[in-house]
């Protein structure tokens, strides 16, 4: 019984998420002139941190750090590295495959001059979104080894996610599609690594031999 619920909680998801993406690519024209209209200088500074280049660098620093410092999560570091860098991988593989324009360079949304000053005009495609892909291909090893994380972390992947759109790098679709296939990739690590351990072995062999 628990199982069939367990089942039907996650057909309802997956329904839920696959509507609102159709009808994210739907209206996302619409969507990204309207949240045009939010713009002010007190987003545009609460923001600009999260949307930027090396806000990816401190989460595979911050993450590694909060796993090493506790011996017994140690193991993870490893499982949390290959997630990051199957996102990566996937994500850039999903842009060239796709090429969709950014929504800027389709005249939709004027950056803000000190974005333009970055030159963040001359950035890839925008399907997916990799940021959010980024952040939430984590959340699976986040709630697993730091529970009382989960939500912040959900909040925080979810605020990087409309920093996307809301400076006009990305569509909603966009980061719906990335925080979908982000999760899934963190899960698929997650799952592979509960059932038949392979990095924790790899862990333990390199630290028997380097370290111990």
């Amino acid at each position: 019984m628990k199982k069939m619920t367990k089942n039907k909680k996650l057909a309802w998801t997956a329904g839920l998420i696959a509507a609102a993406f159709i009808l994210s690519l739907y209206f996302d024209n619409y969507i990204i002139r309207g949240i045009s209209y939010l713009k002010n200088s007190f987003l545009d500074e609460s923001l600009s941190w999260l949307t930027s280049t090396s806000f990816e660098i401190i989460i595979f620093f911050l993450l590694t750090i909060l796993l090493l410092w506790n011996k017994n999560k140690r193991k993870w570091v490893l499982p949390l590295w290959f997630t990051l860098f199957l996102s990566a991988v996937a994500s850039f593989i999903l842009k060239v495959a796709i090429q969709r324009p950014r929504p800027f360079q389709q005249g939709l949304i004027e950056l803000s001059s000190f974005l333009i000053k970055n030159s963040y005009y001359t950035w890839d495609f925008a399907f997916p979104s990799s940021h959010t892909m980024l952040a939430f291909c984590v959340l699976p090893i986040v709630s697993r080894e730091f529970p009382k994380l989960r939500y912040v972390w959900a909040l925080f992947a979810c605020l990087i996610a409309f920093s996307r759109v809301y400076f006009g790098f990305h569509f909603l679709s966009d980061v719906i599609a990335g925080a979908v296939i982000g999760y899934l990739i963190g899960a698929l690590i997650l799952n592979v690594e509960k059932e038949n351990h392979v990095w924790e072995n790899l862990y333990w062999k390199v630290y028997n031999k380097f370290v111990k």
